[in-house]
């Protein structure tokens, strides 16, 4: 299978358990690695017949427009079920930092789907 990867795209998303830290979007990074078949596409030189990740990085940051998550589990399940639907990507590993906590670098979490 073959990947193409989108890393560390800077978005800003209202995110946080707490109302007040919803109140103000807070930097995150997103990382997808998107599994698909590159044979009809390279044979042909047609991006139709991949992924274009340019378009799946303009639809993440538009994603976080109007909306609110509570934990950063929820956001890559949608995020991973968006990429697969959208994009018919056969598999998707999605990776979201989070920079909250001032001794760490930051919080990630990870998802794959399908598993």
């Amino acid at each position: 299978m073959d990947i193409i990867t989108l890393e560390d795209l800077e978005v800003f998303y209202h995110i946080g358990v707490p109302d007040e830290e919803r109140v103000h979007p807070q930097r995150l990074l997103i990382s997808v690695k998107m599994e698909t078949d590159f044979t009809l596409a390279a044979a042909g030189d047609d991006l139709s017949h991949t992924i274009n990740y340019y378009a799946v990085s303009q639809r993440l940051l538009s994603l976080g427009q109007g909306r609110s998550w509570k934990l950063l589990e929820t956001l890559a399940v949608d995020i991973s079920e968006l990429v697969l639907r959208e994009f018919g990507a056969r598999r998707v590993h999605v990776e979201i930092k989070k920079f909250i906590i001032p001794e760490a670098r930051h919080v990630s979490v990870q998802i794959r789907r399908p598993q």
